[in-house]
């Protein structure tokens, strides 16, 4: 008897909900939409998308969880570094 192994299934685009502060809009972007700056501090750690409805520049700050949710999505990170 032979196993062979499972083929994974095609698994389609990651998809992250959103919402803008701004035209109050709810939708899903993909991994590309989204842009993730990592810095020393809470305050300099955030998102950041285009809103589809209305155009607006949208940055919301990105906890522990949100960072691992977006990272292990597949979204471009930027690590931000301070001066000395």
């Amino acid at each position: 008897m032979t196993v062979i192994p499972q083929i994974p299934a095609p698994v389609g685009p990651v998809l992250f909900k959103a919402a803008c502060p701004d035209c109050r809009a709810r939708f899903e972007l993909t991994a590309g939409a989204l842009r993730l700056a990592i810095g020393g501090s809470r305050r300099t750690t955030f998102y950041s998308f285009t809103c589809p409805e209305c155009g607006s520049a949208v940055r919301k700050p990105a906890g522990e969880r949100i960072v691992e949710l977006l990272t292990g999505g597949g979204v471009r990170t930027l690590r931000l570094h301070t001066t000395a």
